[in-house]
C-alpha cells in the first residue's frame, strides 16, 4: 500500500514512518518543517503528487495548555489544517486515518467512553481535535478515526519522561489524583494502528493499552519500574495545580470496535514495563 505519512517527525508520525517500511509498505512520510497543514495549496500539492492511497495525519497542535492559550491557533491547525488534508484526499481518492484523542469526551460519567459515544469536549485542544474528527468524517468516505490517550515513547516530550527528568534532578513531585485515563505505548499505538489500516476496515476506533490509571499511578508505577522505589510523590487534586487548560477527569477509552477484529493492546502496566526494557542488540558480522 502507498501510504503518506503527515507529522511524520512527530512522537507517532517519526516511528510509524519507518514501522510502515519495514512491514513492506511504500511509504512516504512528511514532516512539519516541510509541509504547514493550514496552506491548502501546499497541501493539495503535496497529496496530488504523492497520490497515496491513504494519508495518516499525524500532525497537529497538541500542547494542551498552548492550545487553551490559542484556541484559534489550535482551531486553524487541528480544525481548518484537518480540513485542507481531507479535501485533498478527496480530491485524488485517498483514505484517510486521523489521529484524534481521549480529550473529546467531557469525563464526566464513571464507565469507559466507546467510540459510539457522543463527544463534549471541555478545552480548546479537545474542541479542536473533535472538530477535525468531524471534518474527516464529513469529507473522506473512507476513513479511519483513531483516538488514543496519554502517550508515552521514547524521545520526544512526554508526561513518562517528564517524571523520570524530576525525579533524576531530585525535584519534588507533586502529581494528580483526579485525573484518569489510560497510558498509551506508542509503540503499541503503531502496531495496533498498522493492523488496522490493513484490514481496510474504515470507521471510529479506540486505540490505547489496557486498563486506566489516575496520573498519580501512572507516576508512582513509572518511578517503580526505573528503580525510584524510594522516590515520594505528593498526591494532589488538580484545583492544586492551576493550568490554562481544563482537562476531563474520567477519560477512559475502551477499544471495543478494535477488539471486533481481534486487534488488542496489553495493560499499560505491560507496556511500561517495556518501555525500560533494554534495546536489542543488533549482530555485526567482522
Amino acid at each position: 500500500m502507498q501510504i503518506l505519512v503527515i507529522g511524520a517527525g512527530g512522537l507517532v508520525g517519526k516511528p510509524l514512518y519507518a514501522a510502515l517500511a519495514q512491514r513492506g509498505h511504500d511509504a512516504l512520510g512528511v514532516t512539519h518543517a516541510a509541509l504547514d497543514i493550514t496552506d491548502f495549496e501546499a497541501v493539495n500539492q503535496m497529496i496530488s503528487r504523492a497520490m497515496p492511497d491513504l494519508v495518516i495525519h499525524c500532525a497537529g497542535m497538541t500542547h494542551v495548555d498552548r492550545c487553551a492559550e490559542r484556541p484559534d491557533e489550535a482551531l486553524l491547525v487541528n480544525g481548518m489544517g484537518t480540513q485542507n488534508i481531507a479535501v485533498a484526499c478527496q480530491r485524488v481518492d485517498a483514505a484517510l486515518a486521523y489521529l484524534s484523542t481521549n480529550e473529546v469526551f467531557d469525563g464526566e460519567r464513571a464507565l469507559p467512553y466507546l467510540e459510539y459515544d457522543a463527544p463534549r469536549p471541555l478545552n480548546p485542544y479537545g474542541y479542536s481535535k473533535w472538530v477535525g474528527e468531524q471534518t474527516v468524517r464529513d469529507l473522506v468516505k473512507r476513513h479511519y478515526i483513531v483516538r488514543t490517550s496519554w502517550l508515552f515513547a521514547h524521545g520526544g516530550s512526554n508526561f513518562l519522561q517528564r517524571i523520570l527528568t524530576l525525579a533524576e534532578q531530585g525535584a519534588a513531585l507533586r502529581v494528580v489524583t483526579n485525573e484518569v485515563a489510560t497510558p498509551t505505548y506508542t509503540d503499541d499505538l503503531i502496531e495496533a494502528l498498522i493492523r488496522l489500516i490493513e484490514t481496510e476496515r474504515y470507521g471510529i476506533y479506540h486505540l490505547v493499552n489496557a486498563g486506566s490509571a489516575s496520573r498519580y499511578q501512572f507516576a508512582r508505577h513509572v518511578l517503580d519500574c526505573a528503580g525510584y522505589v524510594d522516590t515520594p510523590i505528593t498526591p494532589i487534586l488538580s484545583a492544586q495545580m492551576p493550568r490554562a487548560s481544563k482537562p476531563p477527569t474520567y477519560s477512559v477509552l475502551r477499544n471495543f470496535a478494535a477488539q471486533q477484529l481481534d486487534i488488542t493492546l496489553r495493560p499499560w502496566q505491560e507496556a511500561v514495563t517495556a518501555y525500560f526494557e533494554p534495546a536489542p542488540q543488533t549482530a555485526h558480522s567482522a
